[in-house]
């Protein structure tokens, strides 16, 4: 089997608040293969964007890694000083936040920010710097004259794909993309994503990708992590989790969006709300919302089981009997 790249084992993030520690990442494990797209789907508020911040080190105060292991290389990353994290960062792992105009300076052009990159993890000099900056706006399609431009006279798409191309400019191994596409028409979606996948295709870097818009990633990632109330409770191959969930959540995920092909359907969404994350419920955190919950599941917290290549934390899906 392929070495993994990113190693993430019970990971587990809070959140400081007045009612008590919630806890927003409970525990979540998983491989990512080099190459690979990983996509994570989930409700808002199920805590996606938080284990990506925790996965990079880039959390801040009221959030807090309080246990876990985030190996990259087989390197501890939880462990490195702050200044071996920081030459890790954007070399070898870099990030594209979820809002392109607040994570770019309005106050500088795209070629200096570019530029500001370049000089804090290389050795480069003007020429390099400027070769490498033209070449990477040119491989998002952008025209090299935007190295002059400010953020605000670009349009949303293109401030999303200037982002990627800061991402890309020292050929990292890892992206970390937190909903690049949230701001965009479907359109725009749809030209960012392919683009995205040919440069993985291209320059071989691996994607850990998240979203709550399951159609973004229906296409485009090779495999997908189902989170609710902060834990994994379904990863598998995408094909698979779309045509065959075995989670009542991800079932509900399913029916909660339109497709594109086969006869009109009725989209159904799933009633009441995620439980809270000061005073979780006592067994699976879904089974408040769930319509087949047993009082097996209102009284045992399931465990994310793999079976044939599906992980799935459901007892219905593996009865406690025969665990």
């Amino acid at each position: 089997m392929t070495t993994p790249i990113l190693e993430v084992r019970d990971l587990k993030v809070e959140y400081t608040t007045p009612a008590g520690p919630a806890l927003a990442v409970a525990g979540v494990s998983f491989d990512l293969a080099p190459g690979e797209f990983l996509a994570i789907v989930g409700e808002s508020g199920c805590g996606k964007s938080t284990l990506l911040y925790s996965i990079a080190e880039l959390l801040t105060y009221p959030a807090q890694t309080v246990s876990g292991s985030v190996r990259f290389n087989g390197v501890e990353l939880r462990s490195l000083p702050a200044e071996e994290l920081r030459q890790h960062r954007w070399r070898d792992i870099s990030v594209v936040m979820q809002s392109a105009m607040n994570a770019l300076n309005p106050t500088l052009s795209i070629g200096a920010q570019l530029a500001d990159a370049c000089r804090a993890h290389t050795d480069w000099d003007d020429q390099q710097i400027a070769e490498r900056s033209a070449h990477v706006l040119s491989m998002v399609s952008i025209d090299v004259a935007h190295l002059k431009s400010f953020p605000f006279q670009l349009s949303g798409g293109m401030r999303q794909r200037a982002m990627i191309a800061m991402a890309l400019l020292l050929e990292p191994q890892l992206i970390i993309m937190d909903e690049p596409t949230s701001a965009l028409d479907v359109v725009a979606q749809r030209s960012l994503m392919r683009q995205v996948e040919n440069l993985r295709r291209e320059l071989g870097f691996a994607v850990l990708f998240v979203t709550h818009d399951m159609s973004v990633v229906s296409h485009f990632s090779d495999r997908l992590a189902v989170m609710y109330a902060g834990e994994i409770v379904e990863l598998g191959g995408t094909r698979d989790v779309f045509d065959h969930p075995r989670h009542p959540y991800s079932s509900g995920l399913m029916d909660a969006f339109p497709s594109l092909v086969g006869a009109p359907k009725e989209l159904l969404g799933i009633p009441g709300n995620p439980p809270s994350l000061v005073n979780p419920p006592q067994g699976c955190l879904f089974a408040p919302r769930c319509p087949f919950a047993t009082d097996e599941c209102r009284e045992f917290r399931p465990e994310l089981i793999t079976v044939n290549g599906r992980a799935v934390r459901c007892h219905l899906v593996n009865p406690r009997s025969a665990v």
